[in-house]
Parts: structure tokens; C-alpha cells; sequence
């Protein structure tokens, strides 16, 4: 998973009895009347001739609306105005590249230190202590948009680089020059002028989420049956959901206990999912614990153990306090629901729903499921949304390949110094490779791993991974593989891109789609080669079904906080039965059909929902962004095409993908694609 920090996001803590701080303060509004908005498009109109009027008018208004009554009077506003319009194209190109050189000083250098500061907190080559999360959360950047707005440097900007919507933008992506977006992209960062208080608090709230998860493994060495039956290494570890989900999905290969150990995990997941999990087993290889009766044991004893206390559903309720306190800064994107579909995403909550829930309406849904079930020999099992039979791995074992990775990665310096061989095993020249290895530096993780990615030319990205004791695991490579993707995303796209605001991809499902493109090649840089004739067909649909499964987890993280604006003063009690019983009607619509069974709750199980609130659906158009990028690239250099589509920077989604491909962003071609697979496969 990248690593997102949201500018604008917010937190509300929660004291240790559970309560809510209140914060009364309400959000200013603009000081400056229509009368003399209008008296100021007047005289700049008439003392700037050949000015372009409309944009004039537009930038006039939003930094009117960003006005506050400390920031002058309206006669100030009036001057500042006369004194800062600037209509001269030469000198508004110079101002332009000034900003956009100061921005990523600025911008560059809050991120060494972020990064840096969470070093204890992400990496695991540090002993841990609680003031190392204290630090952690310390937002350093929360305070330099309002210093900004204090200097007149965020009207300097609003006034003559002013943001536009998301369906201006959609309006103008074809005709639009490479400065015109660029210039528009700068307009996009002071749109709302929010207090850096909340911004603080925002960081300690997400930062406080990340170490809930990172911490949150099961000991499944020390899981039991009834019969008392282990099934699993008593030294194997694994973190919720990542880690549980990929060893569920390598017991497909498993003919001897594997569907054993698959409904041992399943029944893991539904607990945490419940909240019936004891605290005490969480992260705790000192008990035993039977997941089907939810009995603990210690030295062959039964002893007392309570469910953990609704944790899980406490971190997602701070997460919708904490932004649902920054709305009314938003005059057009009011909720954090439109503020990341809308405005991060540039795809609105409402289309994105509409695509998904097409696509998982499908009739392919339940021909690909009928395929599975044949390949299976037995009935779908509600985990099977974690299918993994379509893969060229799923019939290898798993244990030769730790051994592979972990001779050739022992150590996280290893991997770091294997980067450019991996690169040109995908076909870069070496020295193109030599140059991004160069720009990537691999860390091991605490958590299960992420990408990190520089804020400013000369910052390098980082790749975290986990590493264990005997080496890289092959599930930890997969993900690292996965991760590398995103780094080499982040380093073009930084790196290569003509101006510094527009750097990075439309959201962040395009760095997701080159990080599947680079996971799907994790056997080819360990040197195994699939030359099954039907491999094409069977990727196509194992990336259908990928496809399928995190839609429905993210139709149910939109309609979580639907349900959560709805019901604002909700406790984590009545979220974790709102969450469970949403889960429940997502998988009763475009599951059941497929599967036979209904009432499941395994959609809710994804630790995102804690950390990541609303990302989920970054996963979804990751994979159809994928194959229409896969589809291109087909006959083409590899490399070549890569390089070319990720240094556009950040168009709309949707030009970003014509510009890419020549095709608008759209799902059809792969359920074109699975349809045509299921034919091929008779």
C-alpha cells in the first residue's frame, strides 16, 4: 500500500473514558460582501486590458471567499487586489515557477522529517517506546498553509491561480496546454483554509490508527481446534488482515490440510470482524486459543478472557470525528466523503459506486464462480473471495519459494542492492535501472510494508517491507514486489515530470496499478516462466476476480460512512453492528448469487477501513487501470511506456488514461476480457 498523508484531514480525539472532545469553534466565513467582489472585477477589468475576464473574476471570488475579517478590511481586500493581480503572462510565469520552487522546498523538507520521525514507529530496527508514537503524530506540516494565509502568500495564489472543479477540469483536460494545468494544479492547494490546530490533531489521530494495526498480529503457530489439533508453524506470525489473508491464500496449493487451515484463519477473521476476539490473544504467542469455541488456554488450562473492547470500530470512529470537524471549512466538498472522491480522487462517491456495483452485478460474476467451484471440486467457501488458482504460483509450493527469497533477500540491504537487476529483468538498460535503484531505498518494515515516496527532487522514495529472522518469506516479497511498483511511480513521477506541482498520478488507484503490474511479475524476476497456453486467459481472470472482490469492500466502506454522517453521535458498539449488518446486505446483493450462502461479514475485515478510511476503492480502479494499462502495453517496450505514461503528472483521471492508452478509464474491457477468457477456457 502507498503511503498517503492527506493535506486538509482532521482529528477529534477521544479521551481514555471514550468520550468525544467537543471543539465549538465554527469555521469563519468569507468577510468581504458581493458589493465589493464585484467593485474589484470592475476596476481590475478596466485598469488590465486583453485580461482573461473570466479567470480574472474567478480568482477574485475564491480569495474573497478565503477572507477573514483578521486579514484586513474590505478596503484592504480591495488594495491587496490592485496590488497583486498580475495580468502580465511573463511576469505571472516567473511568479509561477518562484511558488512552485518554494512549495517543493517546503513541502520537500516537512517530509524528510515526518519520515524520519516515524522511523521508530514504521521500522522495526528500533525498540519501541510510547514516546516515539508521541513524536510520530506530530504533524510538522499542519501549520504552513494558515502561515501562508497569514502572509498573503495563499492569496498571492488564490487570486491569480484559482482551483477549479472537477467538472471544469473534465471540460477543459482536452484542450488544456501542459501550463494550464499546471496552473490549475497549483490553484488546488489552498482551497479551504482550515485551523492548523485540527491539522495537529489529525496527525496524531492517524498516526495512533497506524499503530493499532501495525501491532495487531495472531499468533497462529498457537491456534487450536477442539481436538486440539495445530495446524500452523509455532513460530509462524501474522499481521490482520494482510498477512492472515495471503496464508488463506496459499493453502489453495495445500491438498493435505490446507482448506483446514483456510476455515481456521476464515474463523479468525470473523471474530475480529465481531469484536469476540480476546484481548488477550492479540498479539500474544504466550496463550493458545481455540478461534471456533473462543476458548484460551495457558500451560493446557482454560482461563478467563475478554473480547477486545471495540477497539477496531473506536479507530474508525476517531478517523469520522476527526474530519467530519474540518467540514464546514469546505464550502463545496463538505464531507470527507466528497473531499476524497471529489476532490483526491477527482471520481465522485456516487460514480464510483455505480461502476462497481455494475460490474459486480455482472453475469460473469457467477460463470467465474462456477469456474472456481470446478476448479475447487467443492462449494464456494465465503473466503474464496481470495481465490488464488488463477495465478501460475497457486500450484507451487509455497516452502521452495521462502527458501529462494530468502537466500537472495536476507536482509533489507539485499533487496535495496538487487533494484536495478530486478529493473532490467523487466527490460530496462542498466543504466536507466542503476539510476532508479539509486532513487529507492528499502527499509524493514514493523508492519507489513509500504511505499514512501519523496516530496522533492533529491529525496529518495522508500520501500518498507517485513523481513523476518530467516530472511524475506515469499508472501514478503510478493508485497514487496507490489511496493517496488509504487517507488518506481513515485521516482518518475517526481523525477520526470516537467513541473513540480504537477507531479504524482490523478489519485493514488494509478501508483496502485503499476504496483499490481510489478506484483503480477514477481515470478518472472525469480526466473520461473509460466508457458501455459492458457496463461493469458487465466490472468484475465484472476485480476476479474480481484477486481470483484474489493469493489464490494469498497461499496462498504462508502456506505459505512454514509451511515456514519447519518449517525453522528453513534458509539463503537452501534458502529461495529452498523458495519457488520452493512457488510451482511453488500454481500446479500452481489455475493450470494455467486456464492450460495448469505449473512457474511468477511467484506469488513480490511484493516484500511481503520487507517486508510475511503482508500479501499484506490484498490478497485488500481486493478481496471491495470488491465487497460497491461492491454497497452502488449507488443510494446515495457520500459519505454512506462516511463512515457507515468511522467504526464496529474491529469483527471480520465485523460490520464486516454493520453496513456488512446481509451477513456472505464471497466468494460475487462469484463469484456473475462468473458472472453471463460469462452477460451472451455
Amino acid at each position: 500500500m502507498k503511503k498517503i498523508i492527506i493535506l486538509f484531514s482532521a482529528a477529534l480525539l477521544l479521551s481514555s473514558c471514550g468520550n468525544q472532545v467537543k471543539m465549538d469553534k465554527k469555521a469563519d466565513v468569507s468577510a468581504i460582501s458581493a458589493k465589493t467582489i464585484a467593485q474589484v472585477i470592475d476596476e481590475l477589468g478596466n485598469s488590465n486590458s486583453g485580461t482573461n475576464k473570466s479567470l480574472m473574476e474567478k480568482g477574485v471570488k475564491h480569495a474573497a471567499n478565503l477572507w477573514r475579517g483578521s486579514d484586513g478590511s474590505e478596503e484592504d481586500f480591495k488594495t491587496f487586489c490592485k496590488e497583486n493581480y498580475i495580468s502580465d503572462q511573463a511576469e505571472k510565469e516567473l511568479v509561477f515557477q518562484k511558488i512552485s520552487r518554494n512549495i517543493e522546498v517546503i513541502t520537500g523538507n516537512f517530509n524528510k522529517i515526518a519520515l524520519e520521525l516515524l522511523e521508530p514507529v514504521h521500522l522495526n530496527t528500533f525498540e519501541q517506546h510510547a514516546i516515539d508514537n508521541a513524536f510520530g503524530a506530530y504533524s510538522v506540516d499542519s501549520h504552513w498553509m494558515n502561515d501562508f494565509y497569514q502572509n498573503k502568500i495563499a492569496f498571492i495564489i488564490a487570486l491569480n491561480f484559482p482551483p477549479f472543479s472537477l467538472e471544469e477540469k473534465e471540460a477543459n483536460a482536452k484542450k488544456w496546454t501542459r501550463q494550464q494545468w499546471a496552473y490549475a494544479r497549483l490553484g488546488d492547494y489552498f482551497t479551504a483554509r482550515v485551523p492548523a490546530e485540527l491539522l495537529q490533531e489529525a496527525g496524531k489521530a492517524a498516526a495512533e490508527s497506524d499503530v493499532y494495526i501495525m501491532d495487531y498480529n495472531i499468533y497462529v503457530g498457537h491456534l487450536t481446534d477442539a481436538e486440539g489439533n495445530r495446524f500452523f508453524p509455532v513460530d509462524k506470525v501474522l499481521l490482520s488482515h494482510w498477512n492472515l489473508r495471503d496464508e488463506l491464500k496459499a493453502n489453495y496449493a495445500n491438498k493435505k490440510d490446507g482448506l483446514e487451515k483456510q476455515k481456521m484463519i476464515y474463523q479468525v477473521m470473523q471474530r475480529i470482524i465481531s469484536q469476540e476476539i480476546p484481548e488477550k490473544v492479540i498479539n500474544n504467542g504466550n496463550l493458545e486459543w481455540d478461534p471456533y469455541s473462543n476458548l484460551v488456554y495457558q500451560n493446557g488450562k482454560t482461563i478467563e478472557a475478554t473480547p477486545e473492547p471495540n477497539e477496531r470500530y473506536q479507530q474508525i470512529l476517531n478517523n469520522f470525528h476527526a474530519n467530519k470537524a474540518i467540514d464546514p471549512y469546505y464550502p463545496d466538498q463538505n464531507t470527507f466523503i466528497k473531499r476524497q472522491y471529489d476532490g483526491a480522487k477527482e471520481i465522485s462517491a456516487e460514480a464510483t459506486e455505480k461502476i462497481f456495483t455494475d460490474f459486480m452485478r455482472s453475469e460473469e460474476t457467477k460463470k467465474v464462480g462456477e469456474l472456481i467451484k470446478q476448479r475447487l471440486g467443492r462449494d464456494l467457501e465465503p473466503f474464496d473471495i481470495w481465490y488464488d488458482g488463477f495465478k501460475a504460483r497457486s500450484g507451487m509450493d509455497e516452502s521452495k519459494l521462502d527458501a529462494q527469497t530468502r537466500k537472495l533477500y536476507p536482509d533489507a540491504a539485499a533487496l535495496e542492492a538487487d533494484l536495478p537487476n530486478l529493473l532490467v529483468k523487466l527490460g530496462y538498460d542498466k543504466e536507466r535501472a542503476q539510476w532508479l535503484g539509486a532513487h529507492i531505498a528499502v527499509d524493514p518494515a514493523r508492519g507489513s510494508g509500504h511505499a514512501w515516496g519523496g516530496a522533492a527532487k533529491g529525496q529518495k522514495a522508500h520501500l518498507r517491507t517485513r523481513i523476518g529472522e530467516k530472511g524475506m518469506d515469499y508472501k514478503g516479497y510478493n508485497i514487496a514486489v507490489h511496493e517496488f511498483g509504487h517507488n518506481v511511480e513515485q521516482t518518475i513521477s517526481l523525477y520526470d515530470v516537467d513541473n513540480f506541482v504537477m507531479n504524482g498520478v490523478p489519485n493514488t488507484a494509478f501508483t496502485e496499478a503499476l504496483a499490481f503490474i510489478f506484483q503480477k511479475r514477481d515470478l518472472l524476476l525469480l526466473g520461473i516462466h509460466n508457458d501455459s497456453p492458457q496463461e493469458d486467459a487465466l490472468k484475465k481472470l484472476d485480476l476479474f476476480w480481484s477486481a470483484y472482490e474489493i469493489m464490494g469492500v469498497s461499496v462498504l466502506d462508502i456506505r459505512m460512512w454514509k451511515w456514519l454522517y447519518a449517525n453522528p453521535e453513534a458509539n463503537s458498539a452501534q458502529l461495529r453492528d452498523a458495519a457488520m449488518r452493512i457488510a451482511k446486505e453488500v454481500w446479500n446483493e452481489f455475493y450470494t448469487p455467486v456464492y450460495g450462502v448469505k449473512d457474511q461479514t468477511i467484506l469488513a475485515v480490511y484493516s484500511h477501513m481503520l487507517n486508510s478510511p475511503l482508500y479501499l476503492s484506490n484498490y478497485a480502479f488500481g486493478n481496471i487501470i491495470e488491465f487497460q494499462l497491461e492491454q497497452h502495453l502488449k507488443g510494446k517496450s515495457f520500459p519505454t511506456e512506462i516511463d512515457r505514461i507515468f511522467k504526464q503528472g496529474r491529469l483527471t483521471p480520465n485523460q490520464w488514461m486516454v493520453e496513456a492508452t488512446g481509451n477513456d478509464l472505464s471497466a468494460q474491457p475487462l469484463l469484456k476480457a473475462a468473458k472472453e477468457a471463460l469462452e477460451e477456457l472451455k
